[in-house]
């Protein structure tokens, strides 16, 4: 059975790279091996990000 489930998340940083975070409450949805697929549509872009 498919399970689909829409975030709206803000990207964060680790380190030098850019991550998202996934909610504890899909924990137990999307445990190690699972495989989801990805769609990211950016709604609105950063205006403090530095040019490098």
């Amino acid at each position: 059975m498919t399970k689909i489930f829409t975030l709206t998340k803000k990207i964060s940083k680790h380190g030098n790279q850019s991550i998202i975070v996934i909610p504890s409450f899909l924990k137990e949805e999307l445990k190690p091996k699972t495989i989801v697929e990805l769609k990211i549509t950016v709604i609105k872009e950063n205006e403090d990000v530095n040019q490098a």
